[in-house]
Order: C-alpha cells, then structure tokens, then sequence
C-alpha cells in the first residue's frame, strides 16, 4: 500500500477493512485505504455541532435504489430552510482539499438522478450566482437536461430527488466550475432505470459520471455492473448512509466507490483535520469478486469504500433547492455520501478524466487538480 502526504486531493488515513487500489477497468485510484474528514458547519475551529438531520429519500424495495442525501431539518421533521447559505461552501471545500478550480475546462460531469427536478437549472443559477461561479445554462450549452433515453420527455416530478438533484448540481459546480454539466433523469429509481441512464450518460460523452443512490446487494448486479463498465469514464457512486453494510452499485468492480468523513477546520499548517464519518456505507460484498486492483485481506470479496470526502451532515454543505419548498428559504444545508460522490468526481473531472485509458487512476495523476 502507497501513502500520500495529506496535500494530494484528500488527507488519506486508513480504514481498516480498505485496500490500495490500482484497477485493471475501474478508475479507482491507487494506494487508498480510505478518507476521513470533519468539518465543523459553523465554520469554528473545533469539533463539530450536533444537528438533527433526515434521509431525503424513503427506504427502497428490492431492484430499487433510493438517494444518499440527509437534510437538516427543524423540530418537527421538516427541511430546515435558510434566507442565506448555510455550511460549506465551494471556497471552503477547494481549501480543505487544495483543489484548483481554475482546471476542468472541456470536460462534462454527468449527474445521474432518478425522476425529474422541474427547477433543476433555474436553482442550480442561483447557487453558481451567489459564490460568483461561471454561468451554466443551456443557452450556453454549459448546462444540459435529458431523460434516460437522451431526449426531453422528462419523467414526473419527485420532491426527495429534486433536493438530491439540487446537491449534486451545486457539489459538481462547486468543485469544478469550469465544467460542464450533463443532468441524465432516470424514469424510476429502479435499477434497471438507473443503469440505463449511466448509459446514456456515457453516450453522450461524459468524462465523469457520478451516482448518489443505491440499494441493496442482489445476485444478479454481478451481471448488471456492466452498466457501470465505460472504460475511459471515470464513474463514483457513493456508497451509503447507513454504516457498515454494502451496497449497489458501490459494489460494482468497474466503479469508484465514495464514502464519507467529517472536516473540522484546525489550526494546523493545513487548517483542515479529518475523521472518519461513522455513517459511510463500508464493508465487503456479498456478490463481487474482489477484482485484481484490491489487494486487501480485509474482505475475500470487493471491499467497499475506495476513497472518501466529507459528508457528515453535522458538518454538511450549503445546497439550493425551491422545488420541495417554494415559498421560504431555498438554502438548506445536505450530508450524507451524496456530497461526496459528486465532490470526487469534480476532482477527477478537475484532473482531466482519465484520459481514455481502462486501468486504475493513481492518486499521483489526480492530485494534478491540487496544483496551483
């Protein structure tokens, strides 16, 4: 196993159950057990605050998938809205991770989602507007829309996607604002849905495709995970809310499976600690065979998770989204491995992709989105 000093994309610290990675079709990176990180959300050097937090998305039936995203939310359950941001923001998570934001250029982040977010653009303005980010529309072709087959015959209307849709907008954005954006809506949450989408993602030329959902294991993803197999695209999927336990497609061999930490700011030379976010989805598959890349004595099958960025909702982001709450706030404040999936792909996307080839994405090839 290869260790990195904390500079290079993430501060690595190890997991105990987490293997170096060096894939023969995945673009995982190499050398990482895992991540972990705290980030306080007030912005106050120290442990974070404590704050109740909901699952966006209902549990899922079998051949379901539901979305990795949790909300703050007030005292009687519901989403905790705000005039003004609230958590991190796209300047706080370019300097936990020393990333430059001025990379990306040419390359698309597809985000794939199931159902459809009717203000998914028109919020999507707003946060890139508030922290003086580069336009994304569609009239510049920056910003694109489709269905899972490719075409605008969009799918009906879903208050817990549309705030998942809204986080993993606003994380691309944040990480890499010079991309462009590829929102690819699956007609259900299915998986047969789903995959179908992450194809048509990958036709449609993305160089990254990032999934914030999944379900439970199944014997058949181990056919299924060829949805998943795009050699040249770098694909995250995050890999759970729920603590130790797997799931797909996380699991998939051909993915780049994200979990979760916590990032306090501090008063070291970084100005950045991490921890691990008990939360994360972890473990060994029930299905997948551990694939050549993973050298691990942890698991004797696929072991999951690869790498990790924060996504403790006691320290979480700032997000916009009115499609779930039109008449007050907008600014709510999201966790859970559905903020980092989508920062871990901005990252790839930040050092260019993968460049076309079909091996594993070494962490001394994408530490080039840290150089300033």
């Amino acid at each position: 196993m290869k260790w990195f000093r904390p500079r290079i994309v993430l501060t690595i610290a190890a997991l105990s159950a987490l293997a170096a990675c060096s894939s023969d079709n995945a673009p995982t990176p190499t050398g990482i057990a895992a991540v972990s990180a705290s980030l306080n959300a007030q912005g106050s050097t120290g442990q974070a605050m404590r704050f109740a937090h909901a699952k966006v998305c209902p549990s899922a039936a079998p051949g379901m998938a539901r979305c990795h995203s949790l909300v703050r939310i007030d005292d009687f359950g519901a989403p905790l809205p705000n005039a003004t941001p609230r958590g991190y923001i796209p300047a706080d998570l370019l300097a936990a991770y020393n990333l430059d934001a001025s990379r990306g250029t040419g390359q698309t982040i597809a985000i794939v989602d199931a159902f459809d977010d009717p203000n998914a653009e028109k919020d999507l303005a707003v946060y890139r507007s508030q922290f003086g980010l580069p336009d994304c529309t569609t009239v510049n072709k920056c910003f694109r829309k489709v269905d899972q087959n490719g075409s605008t015959a969009y799918p009906r209307g879903d208050m817990g996607w549309a705030e998942e849709i809204s986080l993993d907008l606003d994380m691309a954005s944040a990480i890499c604002p010079n991309c462009k954006i590829l929102l690819v809506e699956a007609n259900t949450n299915s998986f047969a849905n789903l995959s179908a989408a992450v194809d048509e993602a990958a036709n449609l030329g993305a160089n990254v495709i990032s999934n914030s959902y999944g379900g439970g294991e199944y014997s058949s993803e181990v056919t299924d995970q060829s949805h998943y197999n795009h050699p040249g695209i770098a694909i995250t999927v995050s890999s759970g809310d729920g603590g130790y336990g797997v799931e797909f497609p996380a699991a998939s061999q051909y993915v780049t499976a994200v979990g979760g930490t916590s990032l306090n700011r501090a008063s070291n030379t970084r100005g950045w600690s991490e921890t691990v976010w008990s939360g994360a989805g972890s473990g060994c598959s029930a299905f997948i065979q551990k694939p050549s890349w993973q050298t691990d004595t942890g698991c004797s099958n696929r072991t999951v998770a690869d790498i990790s960025a924060v996504a403790d909702p006691n320290t979480g982001v700032a997000v916009y989204d009115t499609y779930r709450l039109p008449r007050g706030g907008g600014w709510l404040v999201f966790g859970g491995t559905s903020v980092s999936a989508p920062i871990i792909g901005g990252v790839y996307a930040l050092a260019g992709g993968i460049s076309g080839t079909t091996d594993g994405l070494s962490l001394i090839h994408i530490s080039e989105a840290t150089r300033r």
